[in-house]
């Protein structure tokens, strides 16, 4: 499917920014904003299920928008009928200007540091500045209690450094998250590309988190792309075969997204990029929230 011919303005969502304030890692304040789509026809009088999908390492909100046909696959998605219209966030885990604050290349500890600071804003802070004003499952108090019970309509997804952020978000808040979608990023729970380097201790974290709230399988779906040519797939794959060999009775692994709670695909020939990622969001589509 060609995405890039679709030009039908008829049936467009439209993106908002929405300012909100956070702190940094030293606690000081740190004005933010996040583009959020709302699909076309939106109503405020009903609840739509919400996608927040970060970045990679140097990103920035407009990132995935700017660089991919990622609108368009929400908008020709939803016309055609491939899934139920939702609303998809695009946020940032930087409380820092990363070409101002970076050494000399990709530090990875320091966006690790960026990443893992990210999980408390995203309660504390984003999530009421989002659903709070757009209606989703969560009632408008936004207890904790209202986010668990709203857990199945929320999912979280991310590319290269939004990947490794989506593992995190899964170690946070599998108690309110219910989908997740990492894309060409493995988890860095144990380490920088523990996928890779640490996958038995990688896969171990991760079943342990499951094995702490009392949930099963049926309890969370993760959808993973990347590319054969993505350094991506070398740091997936040994993670992906530790969770599914070792844990299979909590990480059921299916080739059928309608199948089972994981997922994994490859684009053949397919590089670490967002022009190339956001075609998994397309096929994951009318799988996400069902």
């Amino acid at each position: 499917m060609d995405l890039h011919v679709w030009r039908d303005a008829d049936y467009r969502g439209t993106v908002i920014r929405v300012d909100y304030e956070t702190r940094d890692l030293q606690g000081d304040p740190w004005k933010k904003y996040a583009n959020v789509y709302l699909p076309y026809g939106y109503d405020d009088a009903k609840p739509y299920n919400i996608l927040y999908l970060m970045h990679g390492g140097g990103g920035n909100p407009d990132a995935w928008l700017d660089c991919s046909q990622i609108k368009n696959v929400m908008d020709r998605g939803f016309l055609e009928k491939r899934a139920e219209p939702f609303i998809t966030v695009f946020p940032t885990f930087y409380s820092l200007i990363p070409s101002e604050n970076r050494r000399e290349g990709i530090d990875a500890s320091w966006e690790d540091s960026q990443v893992r600071h990210f999980q408390k804003e995203f309660t504390e802070d984003l999530i009421p500045a989002i659903e709070g004003r757009f209606h989703t499952y969560a009632e408008k108090d936004l207890s904790h209690e209202s986010l668990q019970n709203s857990r199945k309509h929320r999912a979280f997804g991310g590319f290269s450094m939004g990947g490794a952020t989506t593992w995190y978000n899964f170690l946070a808040h599998l108690d309110i998250v219910s989908v997740f979608m990492p894309l060409s990023g493995d988890c860095w729970e144990i380490q920088p590309m523990g996928g890779r380097l640490a996958p038995d201790r990688t896969a171990e974290a991760l079943y342990e988190k499951v094995r702490s709230l009392g949930f099963t399988k049926d309890d969370f779906r993760i959808f993973v792309g990347t590319g054969s040519k993505d350094a991506g797939c070398d740091n997936l794959t040994p993670q992906l075969d530790a969770m599914k060999e070792k844990y299979p009775e909590v990480f059921d692994f299916s080739e059928d997204p309608k199948e089972g709670n994981l997922h994994f695909e490859v684009k053949e020939d397919a590089v670490h990029a967002y022009e190339e990622v956001y075609h998994h969001v397309w096929n994951y589509l009318p799988y996400l929230f069902i």
